[in-house]
């Protein structure tokens, strides 16, 4: 079980215990609206996906590495971050990190402090060599979260994405491990 800490913040495994928190976060109009591909519309569908998730986490090619973050004062629940595995590659995996948090955590460096703790995790523990994410272009605050994690900006794709009623911008960042250990070190 993965458990991790940093200032402010308890990130995560889910257990079966999570599940309400989880279709509320997942189905939030506020937090979802950058995700809609992963939005979730009936208690259906969550209860399938979080079983999915449970089930994922006993693999030994575990390939969701998905935590509930959490307020490490209160237990209050923040969002969800982590990553999912694209490849598993003879020089490490490649992954893809995305996160989402209730709208009232915008704006406070939560997602910047886990992002980090996320990243240390991968590169030092779980044998990460290439990380990918990305975001609307609009989405200022996510992008920001990538720069401040020493993401390197990798694409610029212009109208590339259907959201809300138009085509949007999307940018696409990177970090290899190397490229990690100079960020720390530097």
């Amino acid at each position: 079980m993965i458990y991790l800490e940093t200032d402010r913040l308890i990130l995560r495994d889910l257990c079966d215990g999570d599940f309400d928190a989880y279709f509320k976060l997942k189905t939030d109009d506020k937090t979802m609206y950058y995700l809609q591909d992963i939005k979730l519309h009936s208690i259906d569908d969550a209860r399938a996906e979080f079983k999915d998730v449970l089930a994922d986490m006993e693999k030994d090619d575990r390939k969701f590495y998905f935590l509930h973050m959490e307020l490490k004062n209160t237990h209050e629940q923040v969002g969800s971050i982590g990553y999912t595995v694209i490849d598993d590659t003879p020089v490490g995996k490649i992954v893809h990190l995305g996160y989402f948090t209730y709208p009232k955590f915008w704006g406070n460096g939560y997602v910047t402090e886990a992002v980090h703790k996320v990243l240390e995790y991968a590169f030092t523990q779980n044998n990460v060599y290439r990380v990918t994410t990305g975001c609307l272009a609009e989405n200022r605050g996510s992008e920001k979260v990538m720069q401040k994690n020493g993401f390197i900006k990798e694409a610029e794709h212009l109208d590339y994405e259907w959201h809300d009623g138009k085509m949007k911008t999307r940018v696409e960042y990177r970090l290899l491990k190397k490229e990690w250990n100079g960020y720390i070190a530097g």
